[in-house]
């Protein structure tokens, strides 16, 4: 696994990418699924990467401690035929790590061209108004075990939710790279 940095492509302040995406549960979601609340987390995600599942345990407390507040929606981009992807896949892993959130399937891909989403986790944080504040990791650990020192988007969540500026500093998520279709 090729060890790939998020890339910059939505700027501070662009609106969410609207998109119209089944999730696990059968249903379509869409950008106005995920109105009303203070901000929203949009995650790329897949079910096989080892990044992936190394923030997952992050991810939950963040949805624990924030979903209340903040929407979050997972997406999974990568090429459905990609081993251990696709839908039924996702259900799977929706069950067994209780993802309590919408987790969707792009499976055109076109939703992750249109956010610039490039590896997985990759973390979009918005406003109330879908307006991108923040683009980056979750924590500052990387590999399964690693201490965690900066728990960058819970920190930016609570500054959203107290009325604060996030700052705007590159703290990039890194991870798989999504897995392209092949054309």
């Amino acid at each position: 696994m090729a060890l790939t940095e998020s890339f910059q492509k939505l700027q501070r302040g662009d609106k969410a990418p609207s998109f119209s995406l089944q999730g696990v549960d059968g249903k379509i979601y869409s950008l106005s699924n995920f109105q009303g609340k203070e901000g929203l987390l949009v995650i790329f995600m897949c079910n096989h990467c080892p990044y992936v599942k190394v923030k997952m345990d992050a991810i939950a407390e963040l949805y624990e401690k924030w979903g209340d507040r903040i929407a979050f929606v997972g997406i999974n981009s990568n090429d459905p035929a990609y081993e251990g992807e696709g839908m039924e896949n996702m259900k799977a892993f929706a069950e067994e790590r209780s993802i309590f959130f919408p987790y969707l399937l792009d499976e055109t891909q076109e939703v992750a061209k249109a956010y610039g989403a490039t590896c997985t986790p990759d973390p979009f944080l918005f406003d109330k108004e879908h307006e991108l504040v923040f683009h980056g990791r979750i924590n500052d650990a990387l590999e399964p075990g690693q201490e965690v020192k900066e728990n960058t988007m819970d920190e930016n969540i609570a500054r959203i939710v107290a009325g604060q500026e996030v700052p705007d500093e590159p703290k990039p998520s890194m991870g798989c790279s999504i897995k392209w279709l092949e054309v």
